[in-house]
Parts: C-alpha cells; structure tokens; sequence
C-alpha cells in the first residue's frame, strides 16, 4: 500500500524538501512521519509546506553564500601535517580526518570532522586532496601534504648501570 506524503526536509533517495512523493504505508508511518521529514498531504499542509518553502529558500541562499566564502578560504589554504616515519618512509600512524581539521582549526578555519571526506586514514608520505562537503550543493578541497617528521632524540640508554 502507498501514501503521499509532502517532504518537511531533504532525504537522500527519496526527493527534496516540499515535494509529494508517494512512499509505502510503514515508511511513512514509521520513520518519515515520527522523525518530521515528511507530512501527509492535505490543503492545510500544501500552504504551511509553501511557506516554510520560502523561508527555507532563504535562509538555503544565506548557507550557500557563507559556504562559498569558506570554500574560497579552504582551497587557499594548504595543511602540512609532520608525521614520524620509519624505515622505507612508512608512517608509524595516519594522518586522519580529525588530525585535518585540527590543522584547519590552527588556521581559524572551524570544519567538522565529519564534513571531511577521507575514506580511509592517509598512511603515506606524500601530497592529497581530500574532499570537503560543506552543503550538500557546495564541496570544497583541501590540499594535505604529508611530511617526515624530524627524528626523535636519541632513547636514553636502559642498559643497568655498573653498581
């Protein structure tokens, strides 16, 4: 059995927001409908979804506009991240998307971790871009260069002093 229901917001696979769209029963009464993504249709719900439609343009415009500044900034900017390397330049650890905006914030530049599209950790020596989705519209790249860390000073030495 299908219902229409009328997006309050964006869902991935599905439509955008103020669309009808037409979803089996359980969807919608399960997960659509108690969540707010989505209501049923009816007049009343046709005029409040046109006006939040307009508002949400708005304020998706304002979004828009703030994420291309930072997009601008980002591509700019370019993150050198010093790591310690062992032998055949193998990286004792990673460089992750937390270690990436770290650098960012030391630069005021505040992105979540989260935004930062690295599939998997970086385990090499080297220059990447990773991906930065800002917006859903708006995507930026960050520019990552990998690079040796100085030795660490001498260990002490542990071998049992004489007595």
């Amino acid at each position: 059995m299908a219902i229409e229901v009328i997006l309050k917001e964006h869902v991935d696979h599905l439509g955008r927001r103020g669309e009808v769209v037409k979803v089996a029963d359980g969807y919608a009464r399960n997960y659509l409908l108690p969540r707010k993504l989505a209501l049923a249709v009816t007049a009343n719900n046709k005029r409040q979804i046109e006006l939040e439609r307009a508002r949400a343009e708005a304020r998706d415009a304002e979004e828009r506009r703030d994420a291309e500044a930072v997009r601008a900034r980002i591509e700019a900017v370019e993150v050198v991240l010093a790591r310690r390397v062992g032998e055949h330049d193998a990286l004792y650890g990673s460089v992750t998307s937390s270690d990436i905006a770290e650098a960012l914030a030391a630069r005021d530049l505040v992105v979540d971790r989260r935004r930062i599209q690295l599939d998997e950790p970086i385990k090499a020596l080297g220059e990447f871009v990773v991906p930065v989705k800002l917006t859903r519209d708006v995507s930026a790249d960050i520019k990552v260069k990998v690079v040796a860390a100085d030795a660490p000073a001498p260990a002490a030495d542990t071998t049992p002093a004489a007595e």
